[in-house]
């Protein structure tokens, strides 16, 4: 871990986490800190260190130095045909009552149209 940190050309954030399990190591030669003195020390939540700690020991050292991955690209909701009728609605008149479309009216308008199962 230490040569992670050394070497300062690794992400930044999988630094931290390198400085934060060296914080946590309770072997010889470890910092053996506590979760609070962790906390207060690294500027981060207890959840935080409670969920690279299991990380560790489930996982392993490298992997819990990775970020979690967020499960892949984003899916496109919506095409090009969808995105010309919120368009239309967005310039088209403002509902009765209202000053100017709101996110809620529009995506209940395109639900009432008929365009609701491209949300879901």
């Amino acid at each position: 871990m230490k040569e992670i940190i050394r070497k300062g050309k690794q992400a930044a954030a999988k630094i931290r986490r390198a400085h934060l399990l060296l914080a946590a190591d309770e072997a010889e030669g470890g910092l053996k800190m506590t979760d609070e003195q962790i906390k207060r020390t690294y500027y981060v939540s207890l959840r935080t260190i409670e969920r690279l700690r299991q990380r560790f020991v489930e996982e392993g050292f490298e992997v819990a130095l990775q970020a979690k991955s967020s499960g892949g690209p984003q899916v496109i909701k919506i095409d090009g045909e969808v995105e010309a009728h919120v368009i239309a609605l967005r310039l088209g008149p403002v509902p009765e009552g209202r000053n100017r479309w709101t996110m809620r009216l529009l995506a209940e308008k395109m639900v009432e149209l008929k365009y609701g199962q491209h949300f879901v």
